[in-house]
């Protein structure tokens, strides 16, 4: 018990000493790491002087480093101006909190994104960069037809994109953004395994979606975790177990062209490697 107390003291003195600077995003990196509770961080920014970066970039090395939900939304309400009454108001989303109904978007967007789209980081860490787009076309019943005159398909299709690789080639670990469009969400993006070929890579679709293999498991599907960033942003990072291999990022399609094709004309494809 003594412990505990003299333990619970040691880091009420960290975070008021950290209370006597302004802080910044390096400090709070540093009570978080410290192993301060996210209420006593959170007590501590409302506290205290700051000027918090909070860009997509500044929030991308906060979460990162470990910061909480709560302790972002904290960030991006002081950054704002506003400061929270007690640290259970917290907004758990740091890029949608709100005063009297108005959302607080993050001060800029990331360094090179500049419209809607998938992005990668650059090797510098701080850049992002454009994946390229290709188009998939898609046979069913021995023709090949493009995506946008396809009309209504039933049964198994095979997606295919031209060229055997892509012409970006990444390394894990990798970091992506998806930027998306108005209305869309993260979880309506396929990450998609892709099989070389001679001069094609291929995936296939039935039914608007992934068609199943015979284990009952998504044969062409890799699993993803997207994290909001921002209003329409999402961060995306694939870690060093993914497998090598051609990969591409599946959006949706906002064509009133039913649910029985693949739901888009284009993918945002790269190379994987380790």
């Amino acid at each position: 018990m003594r412990n505990g107390i003299l333990t619970f003291a040691l880091l009420l003195f960290c975070a008021a000493g950290f209370a006597q600077e302004a802080l910044n995003n390096e400090t709070v990196i540093k009570l978080v790491k410290a192993g301060l509770s996210e209420d006593l961080i959170v007590t501590t920014i409302n506290s205290s002087p700051g000027k918090f970066d909070t860009s997509a970039n500044g929030l991308i090395a906060l979460k990162k480093a470990g910061a909480s939900d709560k302790v972002m939304a904290a960030v991006v309400l002081k950054a704002s101006g506003i400061s929270q009454s007690a640290p259970e108001s917290a907004n758990p989303n740091p890029a949608e909190s709100t005063s009297a109904g108005t959302a607080h978007a993050p001060s800029a967007l990331p360094s090179g994104v500049d419209s809607i789209g998938v992005y990668y980081l650059g090797k510098d860490g701080t850049t992002w960069q454009e994946v390229p787009a290709e188009v998939v076309n898609f046979k069913t019943g021995g023709a090949l037809k493009h995506y946008a005159s396809a009309g209504v398909l039933k049964g198994e299709m095979t997606g295919i994109i031209g060229g055997n690789h892509s012409s970006l080639s990444l390394k894990t670990p990798a970091s992506f953004i998806l930027y998306v469009p108005e209305g869309r969400a993260a979880g309506e993006y396929q990450l998609l395994r892709l099989h070389a070929n001679a001069d094609s890579r291929e995936f296939r679709a039935a039914n608007g979606g992934i068609v199943h293999d015979a284990g009952g498991a998504l044969r062409d599907v890799a699993d993803f975790t997207a994290k909001k960033i921002a209003p329409r942003m999402y961060l995306i990072e694939l870690d060093e177990d993914v497998d090598r291999g051609e990969y591409g990022f599946l959006p949706p399609s906002d064509a009133p062209i039913g649910s029985s094709i693949p739901t888009a004309s284009k993918v945002y494809s790269f190379t994987l490697g380790h």
